[in-house]
């Protein structure tokens, strides 16, 4: 009997020391697990290359996300040759976020242009989350040539830059010329050359852009070093044949461009909406708490990059709507973004249709 006692008693002693032992590693699993969770979400962002515009503004914008949600999410910033890229990138998978323009989105949805083939590649649909900007872009010449150029039209058979060839705002201005019939040369040349290649005459024109029509690339700065050049308009006839087309055309003051102008002359542009956009593996909520980060905060980022004032100043539900009425039907709206703008009472429900989402 003392035996079997004893016996029993050391078998119970070992089942406890086990269950002990499964309850300390399920806790410790669990704590792990725990812990996983918690660590930031990894997004790589694509943007354009170092020195455009897009490059300048994510690095600004992803500081900010980054600081004020440290505990959610961890981005890096991925310069490509052009945002083109950064969309193909994001739908194959290789990306979390992408610079996107309307120009891009609308060629992705039409299977057009630089799309053409792309849809059977795509792994993860694109999305619009965030419209920041728009960048508005137009002809520069030559000061020297302003006698004889005056017109869109008189760029005809001339060699022109209209832009590296991934660049969107390339596409827009080449989108523009070609809705106006005129068939100049496109001649390539490196960002870091095309105000002194304008100077030498290797070309006759050049692109020029602003963030908002008011901003401008930063490339152009070191291009106006190089040469003296002016603002080449379209004539009243293509401004109304491009309006007809329905782009959206504008006029800017040309001290926008160049600071010390007292021509009191107007640079005519075209516009393209931008924005930086994340896919679903960002839910709702976070969305939602990033968009609201960046009203919050887009006061200071349009200090930190004036690219931002178009969202500034109270402006940014506003800004997303306006995107959204010549977007909405182009790639699905995150969910996220149909949060924070029906808040607004910004939502327009003949967009409900295009709600993104998530496969089940």
């Amino acid at each position: 009997m003392s035996m079997n006692f004893h016996s029993a008693r050391a078998l119970t002693a070992r089942g406890l020391k086990a269950a002990l032992f499964a309850a300390v590693t399920v806790g410790a699993v669990a704590l792990s697990g725990a812990n996983a969770s918690a660590e930031p979400k990894d997004i790589k962002w694509g943007t354009g290359p170092v020195g455009s515009s897009g490059h300048k503004a994510l690095v600004v914008l992803a500081d900010l996300l980054n600081k004020e949600l440290k505990d959610d999410v961890r981005i890096s910033v991925l310069p490509y040759p052009g945002a083109v890229g950064t969309v193909k990138s994001f739908a194959t998978g290789d990306l979390d976020g992408y610079y996107g323009s309307d120009v891009a989105l609308n060629e992705l949805a039409t299977d057009t242009e630089r799309f053409k083939g792309f849809k059977e590649k795509i792994k993860v649909q694109p999305v619009q989350s965030l419209w920041t900007y728009t960048l508005d872009v137009g002809v520069g010449i030559k000061a020297s040539d302003a006698a004889t150029i005056k017109s869109w039209g008189d760029l005809a058979g001339k060699d022109v830059y209209t832009g590296p060839l991934a660049f969107d705002t390339r596409k827009q201005l080449e989108n523009a010329l070609k809705a106006l019939g005129v068939k100049h040369i496109y001649k390539a040349v490196d960002l870091k050359t095309a105000g002194s290649q304008l100077a030498s005459d290797r070309i006759k024109a050049i692109i020029i852009y602003a963030a908002g029509g008011e901003t401008p690339t930063p490339w152009l700065a070191e291009a106006s070093l190089a040469v003296d050049w002016v603002g080449l308009n379209p004539s009243a006839a293509e401004v109304a044949k491009l309006k007809a087309a329905k782009f959206s055309v504008m006029d800017v003051p040309s001290t926008n461009f160049h600071k010390k102008d007292t021509s009191g002359k107007k640079i005519t542009l075209v516009a393209t909406y931008w924005g930086f956009d994340l896919g679903l593996s960002v839910p709702e909520d976070l969305m939602y708490k990033i968009l609201k980060i960046v009203e919050t905060n887009a006061d200071t980022l349009a200090k930190l990059d004036p690219s931002f004032k178009q969202i500034a100043g109270g402006k940014m539900a506003a800004f997303q709507k306006a995107a959204l009425e010549s977007t909405s039907d182009m790639v699905p709206i995150h969910p996220g973004l149909a949060k924070f703008l029906k808040e607004k009472k910004m939502w327009d429900a003949s967009w409900d249709s295009h709600i993104a989402k998530a496969k089940m």
